[in-house]
């Protein structure tokens, strides 16, 4: 890690540097500091926190905060050590519900500065360990209109049928049409409490997308194919192109708002400048796993053990195949590892351009 460039962590606005003071399997051991818009400064009891209602009562002063449970255990760490080190250093007693139970984390002390120091360590605790955990929602636009979904099952004969000789070129490596999408971007809802705000904040998200798409449906164009890497003889995904048929960048625009967003609240990380707006149509991590979700440019996807495939011909043959034209009007809040009634991904909300 570059010690002049350390992580950065935002809850709620905050920006946080994370300073690494002692590297061990259990990162508990790490130590946090505030960084306020223009200058930064140590993390000390007297930091307050006004994100929180800390109240008095006849003891002291105490604190309840929103932790979603699958993160209690970084709070506790290795047999309690974590909790033993906050409550020390803060001067302050942290109760947490059993494993497994939604609840709140309780934080009293004699003093409300130690409790608005210990409040702001566990939240920068919890969010240095909620982006190691894996997705399990992402905005979508959905592309399984049915004229698309069947230009995209006779791409896919086309391809098995003039293609299937070149190396890797298999069924099993092509998307469910059923769930073909554009990705937006990926977030890690780890209970109710959550997920529901992220549909609150995707329906604060309408009236800018309205603004945009003038109260109407996008009619846009699925044509042409493109591959993820340099090398179009060793690829690992192949996906098809989407544009506004009037040439706009609008759909563009509605996918930068969107992540802007979700990233000024803290439900999702930037990982690009833009959003990467392509509808994956083969992807060689369908072949161990056909329920995987295609990251749509807004996270990384491990390479490990995938074999890739050779695209050439199809590039040749298929560059500018037309899957069809549909009519957008719906943002999707999906959820991973799913599938509705129609065989798309159950949805945790959604809003409509009209």
């Amino acid at each position: 890690m570059d010690i002049l460039r350390p992580p950065l962590i935002n809850i709620n606005g905050r920006i946080y540097r994370r300073n690494i003071v002692k590297e061990e399997p259990y990162e508990e051991e790490d130590d946090f500091s505030y960084t306020g818009p223009s200058e930064s400064k140590d993390l000390t009891e007297d930091e307050t926190c006004d994100l929180h209602l800390i109240e008095e009562t006849d003891k002291g002063y105490r604190c309840a905060i929103d932790v979603p449970s699958v993160l209690y255990k970084y709070i506790i760490g290795k047999k309690g050590e974590t909790r033993r080190r906050l409550e020390s250093d803060t001067k302050t007693s942290i109760s947490i519900p059993k494993q497994g139970i939604e609840g709140q984390i309780v934080i009293t002390g004699a003093q409300k500065s130690a409790v608005s120091s210990a409040v702001t360590r566990v939240e920068v605790l919890v969010e240095s360990f909620r982006k190691k955990q894996p997705f399990t929602h992402f905005l979508s636009f959905p592309l399984n209109d049915s004229k698309v979904q069947e230009g995209f099952q006779t791409f896919k004969k086309e391809v098995l049928q003039q293609c299937s000789q070149d190396h890797g070129v298999e069924e099993s490596i092509f998307q469910n049409p059923a769930k073909l999408h554009l990705t937006i971007g990926t977030m890690a809802l780890l209970n109710d409490t959550e997920v529901r705000k992220a549909f609150d904040q995707l329906q604060e998200c309408q009236s800018f997308i309205r603004d945009i798409t003038e109260g109407k449906p996008l009619l846009l164009e699925v044509t042409g194919i493109e591959y993820m890497n340099d090398d179009p003889a060793m690829v690992d995904v192949l996906y098809a192109k989407v544009n506004v048929k009037d040439g706009s960048d609008r759909l563009q625009v509605i996918a930068d708002r969107l992540v802007e967003h979700f990233v000024s609240v803290g439900l999702m990380l930037r990982e690009w400048d833009r959003v990467k707006l392509h509808g994956t149509v083969m992807n060689t991590l369908f072949r161990k796993d056909s329920t995987v979700e295609d990251m749509g440019g807004a996270g990384r996807q491990t390479t490990s053990g995938r074999e890739a495939f050779d695209a050439r011909n199809i590039l040749k043959k298929f560059s500018n195949y037309s899957f069809g034209e549909l009519e957008l009007n719906t943002v999707q809040l999906s959820q991973r590892y799913s599938t509705d009634c129609n065989g798309y991904y159950s949805s945790a909300g959604s809003i409509s351009f009209s």
